[in-house]
């Protein structure tokens, strides 16, 4: 059987760009700011992931007396340095213009805030045309919940059994495959690959030059 993906929805944060020098700094100084210690950058990568307040959460420990100011400037720090020193994965950007030249549907759904999506996607991914770019907002349900997917999918007018969902951690394995989508795991993110194959990823791919070849598969009936 010849499947035909139309469309891609893919997470940004640890599968379009690398975001965390960026993360890090903005919480780093915002832990410093109240007077408890920062992380090392990698130290992020588990942090990330499920939405601004868990990072905060996870970041202060167990002085969660200071979680609503920690909250408060990071998001503030953030929205002003979230394009320091982040940067597209290499080789995204090209994989990108080669899945919409032939012909798939381009979408970005994020569980950051619908504001820094929109700043960081204009700024280290210029020239792709996404047809829809989703974070967070107020009324709709972070990932692993697939609101947000399949308002995409419906936004796209694109079955969701045609649409690949492409992502680097469980969450998003689990928005896609609750969506029922075809959930692609990028291992060149935040989390490893044991967690994607763990949480349902249909396809992994190891480099970004292979996501064009996902467009048209042939799979057994």
């Amino acid at each position: 059987m010849n499947v035909m993906y139309q469309a891609a929805i893919f997470d940004l944060d640890g599968t379009l760009v690398n975001s965390l020098p960026d993360i890090a700094g903005a919480m780093n100084r915002s832990l410093a700011a109240v007077g408890l210690p920062g992380f090392a950058v990698q130290d992020y990568r588990l942090k990330v992931g499920n939405g601004v307040f868990k990072i905060a959460e996870r970041s202060v420990g167990g002085r969660t007396d200071l979680l609503p100011r920690v909250l408060e400037l990071y998001m503030k720090d953030y929205a002003e340095h979230c394009c320091d020193a982040s940067f597209a994965y290499p080789g995204i950007v090209k994989a990108l213009k080669d899945m919409e030249a032939a012909g798939v549907m381009l979408a970005v759904f994020s569980n950051k805030d619908q504001r820094d999506v929109e700043k960081v996607v204009s700024f280290y991914l210029p020239g792709v045309s996404f047809s829809r770019v989703l974070g967070r907002r107020e009324g709709v349900p972070l990932k692993p919940a697939p609101d947000g997917a399949l308002e995409i999918a419906r936004g796209l007018g694109v079955a969701p059994d045609r649409i690949l969902y492409v992502g680097d951690s469980m969450m998003d394995m689990e928005c896609g495959r609750g969506a029922g989508m075809a959930t692609v795991g990028v291992t060149w993110g935040f989390r490893d690959r044991a967690e994607l194959i763990e949480h349902g990823a249909k396809y992994l791919v190891d480099r970004p030059e292979e996501l064009p070849g996902l467009i048209r598969r042939d799979e057994p009936v």
